[in-house]
């Protein structure tokens, strides 16, 4: 298994949107993300910083509720 990268918000908000998410808003140095499913509405933040901390990353991929490698192939 390969570890989370080292990547900037615009990098992950961009693969993000592949997968169907979409910015809602920014306020300050929030992304706010939404994405629609059949049975509900998911929703997350994306800090903008640069780079975003891989601990912070690894937790924005749970929320998504994507595995590590689907969201590299997204990138």
């Amino acid at each position: 298994m390969s570890s989370v990268p080292s990547l900037s918000h615009r990098e992950i908000v961009r693969a993000l949107q592949r997968d169907g998410w979409v910015v809602v808003r920014q306020r300050g140095s929030h992304i706010r993300l939404h994405k629609h499913t059949t049975d509900r509405t998911l929703k997350l933040t994306v800090p903008a910083h640069k780079p975003v901390k891989r601990s912070t990353l690894s937790h924005v991929l749970k929320q998504a509720e994507l595995d590590l490698e689907a969201f590299l192939k997204l990138l």
